[in-house]
């Protein structure tokens, strides 16, 4: 693990932290943008640390392989420790990267499709904090709405397996979040879509943002963030489906499947969890991995199989850019079914190398990949050509 990566991992008792001031090279109103077409609520920024392990490292790691799992520091610190000695001369070390499932998604839509988009949330004083402001920063998000507090960035260890399968043990604990009372009416006044990420721990906020958001007339896409949360979390995720006030969900099949159980759901097949998402949001889509997606508005649905040229190294944040190429696809106008084949076009490109930022070379195969499909290709060069790191 790098120098910056060691430094992270103590973090501070208090992990509300305070405002600081921005520093001058810290998130600012990106210029001539205007108000942000498309927000994504991070309650807390978080610094990713991407490696490739064998299925022995995984085996030792507790928690089920290829979810998603809240740890606490000292266990961050044992699995990047334990990632450190089990790997081979030959493999890559650990890649330290501006990470999380909003923030991949929210960084897609800027850098790769031009879509105006800024960020909600809080980030630590330290040097993770920098990283992430400078990442997002150079990808062209806005960061105007995000907050510098005194503590700790969050961190978490992605841990990729030879067939490109990603186990998540985010680090949340403690690092700097933002609070329900700092949220305003003027952060989402004037946008169209917010873009949430379930979470138990940030489901205050999340209530919050929703709330003020349908107040200002924005709709609100939620990604239902892992098989583990929907299924230890599955009533508090049923209220916020309930209340009618979720426009968009995104779920994959494990997500879909743990959703339905405990509903008197005798098939838990993916279009039964598509009619069970249609109940309460306006779209509805469940992807599948190399099979696809089903997608769901009103009474259309639709499947869509995934593009067979896409070779995934990395599963990370694959769903994270299909939301973003969906969302792309939305407030473009156009079909489900063509808000599905952009999707499928920007997960493609994302697994394509390590970590959840698309490079450069694999932007040019989306766009080629979408002028093969008849899709609308974004007019503009993409900005990131490779991911800001340690």
């Amino acid at each position: 693990m790098g120098a910056a990566a060691q430094q992270a991992l103590p973090l501070p008792e208090n992990g509300s932290g305070q405002d600081l001031p921005l520093p001058e090279n810290g998130p600012r109103q990106v210029e001539g943008q205007g108000r942000p077409l498309i927000l994504g609520l991070q309650p807390s920024a978080l610094v990713d640390h991407v490696a490739r392990v064998d299925w022995s490292l995984l085996d030792q790691i507790p928690g089920d392989r290829g979810g998603s799992k809240p740890v606490a520091i000292q266990d961050l610190e044992y699995i990047l420790n334990e990632v450190n000695a089990h790997l081979p001369d030959d493999t890559s070390p650990i890649r330290t990267m501006a990470g999380g499932s909003v923030a991949n998604t929210i960084r897609g839509l800027s850098a790769g499709f031009g879509i105006s988009c800024g960020l909600i949330g809080a980030y630590g004083d330290d040097e993770q904090g920098q990283l992430f402001v400078r990442n997002m920063g150079f990808n062209g998000v806005d960061l105007s709405r995000l907050r510098m507090k005194r503590g700790h960035t969050a961190q978490c260890a992605c841990l990729v397996d030879a067939d490109g399968n990603r186990t998540m043990r985010p680090c949340l604990s403690n690092a700097v979040r933002l609070q329900p009372g700092e949220l305003t009416n003027e952060d989402f006044r004037g946008s169209k879509w917010l873009a949430v990420r379930y979470a138990f721990n940030n489901l205050d906020l999340i209530d919050a943002a929703v709330g003020i958001a349908k107040k200002e007339g924005v709709f609100v896409s939620m990604d239902l963030a892992s098989f583990e949360m929907v299924r230890d979390f599955r009533l508090p995720l049923l209220g916020l489906l309930e209340s009618g006030n979720i426009d968009l969900c995104f779920a994959n099949e494990d997500e879909a499947r743990e959703l339905l159980r405990g509903q008197g759901e005798t098939n838990a097949d993916p279009e039964a969890a598509l009619r069970f998402l249609g109940r309460h949001c306006q779209w509805a889509v469940v992807t599948l991995g190399p099979k696809g997606c089903v997608a769901k508005h009103g009474e259309q649905v639709v499947r869509v199989p995934a593009i067979a040229e896409a070779k995934a190294t990395d599963a990370t944040g694959a769903g994270d850019l299909f939301a973003g190429g969906f969302l792309y696809g939305l407030v473009k106008g156009l079909s489900l079914e063509d808000c599905c084949k952009v999707g499928s076009c920007s997960g493609g490109a994302v697994v394509q190398s390590l970590g959840g930022e698309v490079r450069l070379e694999n932007w040019r195969w989306m766009y080629k990949q979408m002028k093969i499909k008849g899709l609308i290709v974004p007019d503009l060069h993409p900005v990131s050509s490779k991911p800001i790191m340690s």
